[in-house]
């Protein structure tokens, strides 16, 4: 079956989205490239510092509320309608539920053909390039380095604390079907 979805899950500065910008450049065909932050931003401001919507406590713990998590679903429901329909897309993910955040997408996705990536960064690598990028809320992505793995089934892992975005991408398109 045809790989219809790659989902890169690993923390916060782990180097997801520089891996996604290499799998579109060396995957063949074209791919969508769709991550958890421009799902963020895409929310109201209202509810981007908000117990319904998402928030992000000076230690860098995050919480979700009611409200993301039902937008949440309907984003995961469009992007697999978009799968279904042909598109092929690469997800760039924070599971910060673990095993549970990897189920809401395979419910959502149901049949369509998916590459799980676990991408995974010693939490001081990541750290330090938390700080280099001055985005993110310090300690973020130490809580998060393998916390979003827990449970998590994975085809593929990869670590970035060591191997460049390029090489990762190569080694995920080479499993891609």
């Amino acid at each position: 079956m045809t790989t219809r979805m790659i989902i890169l899950n690993g923390g916060s500065s782990s180097g997801k989205s520089g891996i996604v910008r290499c799998l579109q450049s060396v995957l063949p065909d074209p791919w969508l490239a769709f991550g958890c932050d421009s799902f963020v931003d895409a929310l109201p401001a209202r509810m981007q510092a908000s117990d319904e919507g998402i928030a992000f406590a000076a230690d860098g713990e995050v919480s979700i509320g009611a409200d993301f998590l039902a937008l949440e679903a309907a984003w995961r429901e469009g992007v697999a309608t978009m799968a279904r329909a042909g598109a092929r897309i690469i997800i760039d993910d924070v599971f910060l539920g673990g095993s549970a955040s990897q189920q809401r997408w395979r419910t959502a996705l149901g049949d369509v053909p998916v590459l799980w990536v676990g991408v995974r960064c010693a939490s001081e690598t990541a750290a330090g390039r938390e700080i280099a990028r001055g985005d993110r809320v310090q300690g973020m992505a130490a809580t998060q380095a393998e916390s979003v793995h827990k449970d998590v089934f994975y085809d593929l892992e990869v670590d970035t604390t060591h191997t460049e975005s390029l090489d990762c991408a190569r080694t995920i398109a080479a499993r891609v079907g």
